[in-house]
């Protein structure tokens, strides 16, 4: 032993670094080992996966991991030291308890069976101690994974995000990581998205839980008819209740809860009740309002947890600040470098039924000045054929031209026989000339993807005035592009707002600029969004995805991961 001892002494720091490098992994020492009947207990579980001690049993998308993990103790527990747990696994335990503090749920890590268990340790056996371990390593891995990247695989749901490719190796990351650490919840913190977004996220769910509990949840009389600023309306005691509690009415605003006339402090209340809840804030009090109003306080914290599952689901880092665009809110933003809002921008999105916008990231990588509108096939096979067999003249009155597969030019006139057989059998395609009246308007950004969605201008720009804007057959509209595509363009060298006015009203078609750098584009789903100041900001689930994710979580383990 002294000669290799003397032999690595005797090695350069070059060398020593690469010879340890290459030496296998040790086991760290627990401190505890296992008898036969402690062993064949741990075997047991590891090679069937399933605990039958467990809240959810079946841990099969996590088995190769635990296998990993005691591959790595040794077989040896890793949670136990001298039959007692140690202060990691009374730390971890801790956090089970209070997961609902994240938006997840204490019994999918066994909160209410920590207690007996450890009870168990005050004279335990070792097949019990094997069976605490295991329960542990599959709990804690089930809760680093569910922080990291969210419990549902969003593909199994048809959102396009990877979340399989950021997965950790939990047998390295809690054997390295966990398992010695000083303060296991400030590693496990550093699993969690740092966004601000996020974080605001959390504390609003521990301010609505709090509403939840205290909330009388007396329903208001629904109104037949709108209540202006000035009329009279009989549950104004209530409704001052609720406005106080949620923050929309001051704390110190003054008012009279014996009266029933609808006017001051109150008034301005609901406008910021209305804004927070996507609708024009004119302060009237109509009937789906109200209806609004009586929607429980329950259900605004099941959509904040919601929309922490769909923070973890995103990259936790970009090469650069994102265009961000939420659908259920109508709206885009941009960051700036210190992550403050650049730009807020009012957007249109795709129909509910039939033409939602895709969920994805996605890379912005060049910018279109009066482009083409190249019509997709289906919207040519179930729109743009039926009116051509109808008039024969809509080409030319639209705008549009017919052009081969190469993009030759065959008719922007009366369409023939022939030409609309080619339209059918999608042999030739149409596609609107640029210019004021195109439906892309005078501006579209590309980041390349499956579906040909993209962000661009509209001809119609009064449509931005609607309350609801799922509008679209799946692009993204943004109102005033001008400032989103000087915003793209600004560090590409003489791009302003200025120049990209000038090529928009200018007369070249067509124009493709690419950007300097790529710029990240997340077209998420969130029917809550927090901002600066900590204003929450509830929406309609227009597509229905709450309710679908709501269904998949409600399911337990194992969450659809595939």
């Amino acid at each position: 032993m002294r000669k290799i001892e003397r032999f690595v002494a005797a090695l350069p720091v070059s060398v020593l670094v690469v010879f340890l490098l290459c030496q296998p992994m040790l086991a760290q020492p627990s401190g505890q080992s296992l008898n036969s009947d402690g062993q064949a207990e741990l075997q047991r579980i590891i090679s069937s996966a399933h605990h039958p001690g467990l809240r959810w049993p079946d841990f099969a998308p996590y088995g190769d991991e635990v296998k990993d993990f005691y591959v790595r103790t040794g077989s040896a527990p890793g949670w136990v030291r001298d039959r007692r747990p140690t202060p990691q696994a009374e730390a971890m335990i801790g956090l089970f308890l209070q997961s609902d503090h994240k938006g997840l749920v204490p019994e999918d890590y066994d909160a209410s069976r920590w207690q007996a268990r450890l009870q168990k340790l005050s004279s335990p056996t070792d097949v019990e101690l094997a069976d605490f371990d295991v329960a542990m390593t599959v709990s804690a891995m089930r809760y680093i994974r569910a922080l990291h990247i969210g419990r549902v695989n969003p593909k199994t749901l048809g959102r396009q995000l990877d979340v399989v490719s950021r997965k950790y190796d939990l047998g390295e990351f809690m054997y390295a990581k966990i398992i010695p650490a000083s303060d296991p919840a400030a590693e496990v913190r550093t699993v969690e998205p740092a966004f601000d977004g996020y974080l605001r996220t959390l504390e609003a769910l521990h301010r609505y839980r709090e509403f939840a509990k205290v909330d009388t949840r007396i329903q208001l009389s629904v109104p037949v008819k709108p209540i202006a600023p000035g009329g009279t309306y009989p549950d104004l005691s209530r409704l001052s209740q609720l406005l106080r509690l949620v923050g929309d009415l001051p704390a110190d605003a003054s008012t009279d809860a014996s009266s029933t006339l609808y006017q001051g402090a109150l008034v301005e209340a609901v406008k910021s009740y209305q804004v927070r809840h996507g609708q024009l804030p004119d302060g009237h009090l109509k009937a789906e309002l109200v209806r609004e109003m009586n929607v429980p306080l329950t259900h605004r914290v099941r959509q904040l947890e919601l929309a922490l599952e769909r923070w973890r689901w995103l990259s936790h880092s970009f090469s650069q600040p994102p265009v961000v665009v939420n659908l259920p809110e109508f709206k885009l933003r941009t960051y700036d470098e210190n992550n403050n809002v650049a730009l807020y921008k009012t957007v249109i999105v795709g129909k509910a039924y039939g033409h939602k916008s895709p969920v994805f990231e996605k890379e912005i990588r060049y910018v279109v000045f009066r482009p083409y509108w190249e019509v997709t096939p289906t919207i040519q096979h179930a729109e743009i054929v039926p009116h051509v067999e109808k008039d024969r003249n809509y080409i030319s009155a639209k705008n549009f031209e017919v052009v081969t597969a190469d993009g030759k030019v065959v008719t922007d006139g009366v369409i023939t026989d022939q030409v609309l057989a080619g339209l059918k059998s999608g042999h030739l395609h149409v596609r609107q000339k640029p210019g004021p009246t195109n439906s892309l308007g005078l501006v579209k950004l590309i980041f390349p993807n499956e579906d040909n969605v993209y962000l661009h201008g509209t001809e119609a720009p009064q449509l931005f005035a609607n309350e609801e804007r799922d509008l679209s057959h799946g692009c993204i509209r943004v109102q005033k592009p001008a400032d989103l595509a000087a915003w793209a363009l600004r560090k590409n060298p003489g791009w302003n707002l200025e120049r990209v006015q000038a090529m928009m009203d200018g007369t070249q078609d067509n124009v493709t600029v690419n950007l300097e750098k790529p710029i990240p584009v997340l077209i998420l789903y969130g029917t809550v969004a927090v901002d600066e100041k900590n204003h929450v900001f509830f929406f309609d689930d227009v597509y229905g995805y709450d309710k679908q994710l709501d269904e998949a979580l409600k399911k337990g383990y194992p969450y659809p991961t595939a």
